[in-house]
Formats: C-alpha cells, structure tokens, sequence
C-alpha cells in the first residue's frame, strides 16, 4: 500500500540536441509533474502511487517499465486502447532558455477519469497539480473525486499550482484551480501562480494550512497562519531548470511526511531542487535520501 498517491498525465519526453528545424537527435524519456513528484519522493524512502492513463503502446510502456524501476506502483493503470501516450518535445534555444511543445490533445492522458481515482485507506497524501484540469472535464472531474475521497479518508491535500499557459490562459485557469486550492492543506506555488488562486493571504483565510512559495534561485518561503519562514537556495552550476519545482516539492513534502517543522521542510526542498537543475532532464537528477548530505561538501571533493 502506497503512503502517497499522486494523480496527472505522464508523457515521453523527446529532448531535442540541437535545432529542431535543421534536424537533430533526440533523447527520449518520460516526463509530468506529478511522476516527477512520484520519483523524488520514492528516492527519499516513501512509498508512492501514480495514478493515470498512458496509451497501449511502446511510449505507454515506457512510462511504466520507467515508474516501476524508480519504485512507483503503477499496477492500478490499465493502457487505453484508443488513443495514444501524450509527447512533450523540449528544444534548448538559449543556454537558460527551453522551448516546450506539447502533443497531447487526445492522448490517453486526456481521457483520464473519476474512475481512474483508487485511494485506499493508508494513503497519507494526495498530490496533485493544476495541469491536469486543464486537460478536460475527464481529468478535472478525476481531481475533484480525488480530493473528496483523500478528505474521506483524512489524508493531506497537496496542491502545486503549476499553471501552464500553453494549456489554458489565466483567465481560464482561475476559476477552475482556485476553488481546488482552497481545499488544500498544502499549497505550492511561484507568486505568480498564488496571486492566480487568490494570493497567500486569502487561502490562509480559507483553511489552507500552509502556503509555500517557490523562489527559484533564491530558495522558499512557507507561510502559516502564525507568520512566514523562508530559507535560501543553493548556488550550483545549472544544467536544466525544467523540473527543479518539482523536486522541491517532493523535498517539501518528503520533510513533512517525516513529521520534521517548516524550516527542515524548505531546507530538504531547497536540497532536492539545487540536485534537479545540476542534471539535464526532468527527474533523473533527484537525489536519494543519502546523497541530500553532498551538498555541503567542499568544491572538487572526491568521495572514495
């Protein structure tokens, strides 16, 4: 039995070597926020589910023969015979500039449903991302079922807002996650993405019980209804941006999971983050719950 369920669509992952329009090569992968999220949390020792739809087909069967190896349980998904695993296709234009193209309208990700939802009873946390409403009614109602069984069974609601405006505009997007935030224990968000759900304040107002802040190179901040806490990223060389909001998250909430307070939670999300940005590629740099100590060791250090 799973202690975290996560719940979104997961694609293959081309990564473009060089310029698309003059022909290049590819390196293919799997990506999605919410397995992004599952795989981080496996590494750090927690017992995870990814629950969604992928197409009966070699790209589907990439993204869980994927899963599987990185620990996630994968055995509730069932390939849809009538439409294909979604593609996400990643071009490096600049050195700190990644063009992202989605081709996933259609996709067995899209066709995600309430009945897709299976939460048991020793689930301790749902996380869920506001990408996959912008998929379609199927996906939105999945999301909604979710948290209504989570709260059902008294697990802890996480909310990353993850707005993608190649998927909806904000104007879209704000009536539709808002409400969805509100429910949540634990909202995650750049401030952008919290002043589109309504800012910190007011879902403090609303019952969440904590808001956490995404600063990118400038580590995080947590606010609670006794006051906010912030704590500083860490300077690594970048490799690959795409993906570090996601290993903080799976920091975060791997620090909460443990019972640890607010400063050791954005201290192991700030961790998780710098290892994800020093490695090219969505999750494949997250670290492990032993190697979260290498960060402090010296420049050049050689562990043999």
């Amino acid at each position: 039995m799973a202690e975290v369920v996560t719940l979104g669509e997961t694609m293959v992952s081309l990564r473009a070597e060089g310029l698309v329009r003059l022909g290049t090569s590819f390196r293919s992968s799997i990506a999605g926020a919410e397995s992004n999220v599952a795989i981080g949390l496996s590494r750090l020792g927690h017992s995870v589910r990814w629950l969604g739809r992928v197409g009966a087909d070699e790209p589907g069967e990439l993204v869980l023969r994927t899963l599987r190896a990185e620990g996630v349980e994968v055995s509730t998904v069932e390939p849809d015979d009538a439409a294909p695993t979604g593609l996400i296709l990643f071009e490096q234009r600049l050195p700190d500039v990644t063009r992202v193209q989605y081709h996933r309208s259609g996709s067995a990700g899209s066709r995600l449903s309430a009945a897709d939802v299976v939460l048991d009873g020793d689930v301790r946390l749902l996380h869920l991302t506001g990408i996959t409403p912008a998929l379609g009614d199927g996906p939105r109602e999945a999301v909604e079922r979710a948290v209504a069984r989570a709260r059902e069974l008294g697990a802890t609601v996480s909310f990353d807002v993850n707005h993608r405006a190649r998927l909806w505009s904000a104007a879209d997007a704000a009536p539709v996650l808002t409400p969805l935030a509100r429910r949540a224990d634990v909202v995650i968000g750049s401030g952008d993405e919290l002043d589109l759900v309504g800012g910190v304040n007011a879902l403090l107002t609303a019952g969440v019980r904590e808001v956490v802040t995404k600063l990118g190179a400038d580590g995080a901040a947590v606010s609670t209804p006794d006051g906010e806490q912030r704590a500083p990223g860490h300077r690594v060389p970048v490799a690959d941006s795409v993906g570090a909001g996601d290993a903080f998250t799976a920091g975060y909430l791997s620090a909460l999971l443990d019972g640890l307070g607010p400063a050791e939670r954005l201290a192991r999300g700030n961790r998780a983050g710098a290892f994800a940005v020093a490695t090219a590629g969505d999750w494949e740099g997250l670290p492990t719950r032993a190697e979260l100590e290498l960060l402090a060791l010296g420049e050049g250090a050689a562990l043999r």
